[in-house]
């Protein structure tokens, strides 16, 4: 996908079978440049603006690691709602077959305001898109983004900073755990780079090939220096 086309439609050009069997074999899959270098630096920006959150989390005070982290309020930054927007019916497809594969009849609609409505009327109604901010020290630990009833299945986080250059380690890591293996990736990233990833569960080939569940969380290994921004998209919101 060229950076010219990140402005215009994000979800367009995108080569949606092979993120989708990445998804199947990994747990997640990587999309280089949905962002641009300016778009990653706007949005960072955005942190010192408290008028643009609801609330802020200072990961230490529960436990979450050490680090900060703001989510959104409505309306959301304009494309932040558009990639959330763009994104979700191709995310809803592949969702919709995870459900199918473990026989589970929940299937999810294929525009977000609609998978929205059921959130809300389950009195989820609060934005859950959110911007991180890692320093010198800091990490996240491995934990699941579940914030009530109503779940969608996969999520995006998207690195807003360049490696290297404004922080050193802070590797997004992704873990998988079943009753018979455990597995750990670091996903390697660079500024503007997304990467799609499995809430809490997917499903994969058992040995009589049927599908079962296995466990996914995800977290981010510790800034050696620097400063590094984050953004995630969660497609569910809060109660």
């Amino acid at each position: 996908m060229t950076r010219t086309r990140t402005l215009l439609a994000p979800s367009q050009g995108l080569d949606w079978p092979s993120l989708q069997r990445s998804l199947d074999d990994s747990g997640y899959a990587v999309v280089p440049s949905i962002m641009t270098a300016d778009q990653c630096q706007a949005l960072a920006g955005l942190y010192s603006d408290p008028t643009l959150f609801r609330t802020r989390v200072v990961m230490a005070r529960h436990g979450f690691g050490s680090g900060e982290y703001q989510y959104f309020d409505y309306p959301l930054p304009p494309l932040i709602n558009a990639l959330r927007h763009a994104l979700y019916p191709h995310l809803a497809t592949i969702a919709n077959g995870w459900s199918e594969r473990l026989g589970d009849a929940l299937r999810y609609p294929m525009a977000l305001t609609s998978f929205l409505e059921r959130c809300h009327q389950a009195d989820q109604t609060r934005a859950t898109p959110l911007l991180l901010q890692y320093q010198t020290g800091d990490y996240n630990c491995l934990h699941q983004d579940v914030y009530g009833e109503h779940l969608f299945p996969l999520q995006v986080a998207i690195l807003l900073s360049v490696p290297g250059v404004d922080f050193q380690g802070g590797e997004f890591v992704v873990t998988e755990y079943s009753s018979s293996s455990q597995r750990a990736e670091v996903v390697p990233l660079q500024q503007g780079d997304a990467v799609i990833f499995a809430v809490r569960t997917r499903p994969v080939a058992g040995r009589r090939g049927q599908s079962k569940k296995v466990l996914m969380r995800h977290g981010v290994s510790r800034i050696q220096a620097g400063l590094r921004h984050t953004v995630g998209i969660i497609f569910h919101d809060a109660k």
